[in-house]
């Protein structure tokens, strides 16, 4: 691996680069924080893609493409006065240390659920209103829902055993079955969201990320899918001419494959 000279050189050459480049690209010249905004976001998804495979090369270039971003964002800040790349890792550098007492301070923890839960409390002497503030509005309603649970979490409002919490989405269940029979559309939404509140809940509890468990059901999904599209087409047929008994062989394939 790179020493740390080679990294500071590497990341040096990003600086220098970028400062070029807004200087003299007409495209780069152009952007604001508003107009990368959605660009950040689909770099996101794919470095999460990337990570899902497993597929270290992708990471590694889908962090430089984040990378890029950061130091795009650091770029206008600077021009505007507001702030610049030093200011960025000054600002997370103190907030590492103030909220890793057991670390840098002479403060002691048991395991990894006292760190979060300090840490909590931490966010809240800095000043936060509430434990749910650094929930961002804009996330994905399954990642937010984790990161609600993971907030409360925190600071100790949470269930004790994942009995309780299997005990809570089978009530849900029962709920959102008799409104279903009810027929009522409005309360049904609203019980259906109850039951993945409560199976994200669970899902905490047995230490598997709702996420990624549904991102590699869909995987799945796709790839037995295009397996009974490939069959059908080698037979030169249609999927709307078959019936679903007989996509169900193909599709039974798919799955012991």
């Amino acid at each position: 691996m790179n020493t740390r000279e080679t990294q500071l050189q590497a990341f040096n050459r990003l600086l220098d680069i970028m400062d070029e480049l807004r200087e003299k690209c007409p495209w780069d010249k152009k952007q604001t924080l508003q107009s990368l905004r959605h660009l950040t976001i689909e770099e996101t998804y794919e470095l999460g893609d990337a990570i899902l495979n497993n597929n270290l090369d992708e990471v590694k270039k889908e962090l430089g493409d984040l990378l890029l971003h950061i130091v795009f964002y650091a770029k206008i800040g600077s021009e505007k006065e507001a702030f610049d790349i030093a200011d960025v890792a000054n600002e997370i550098s103190d907030k590492l240390i103030h909220r890793h007492p057991h670390i840098y301070g002479d403060v002691v923890v048991a395991d990894e659920e006292e760190v979060k839960q300090n840490w909590e409390k931490l966010k809240l002497k800095e000043g936060k209103q509430s434990v749910l503030e650094g929930v961002p509005n804009g996330l994905p309603a399954m990642v937010k829902a984790s990161r609600i649970q993971d907030k409360v979490k925190g600071v100790g409002f949470d269930w004790e055993v994942p009995e309780q919490v299997w005990e809570k989405v089978q009530e849900e269940l029962q709920e959102l079955n008799e409104e279903v029979v009810s027929g009522n559309h409005d309360r049904i939404e609203s019980e259906f969201g109850d039951v993945l509140f409560s199976m994200i809940n669970y899902a905490r509890f047995i230490k598997v990320n709702p996420e990624d468990a549904l991102e590699r059901t869909n995987k799945k999904f796709i790839k037995r899918f295009q397996y009974l599209e490939q069959k059908v087409n080698e037979m030169g047929k249609s999927l709307a001419d078959m019936t679903l008994a007989e996509m169900d062989v193909y599709w039974n394939e798919a799955k012991k494959l």
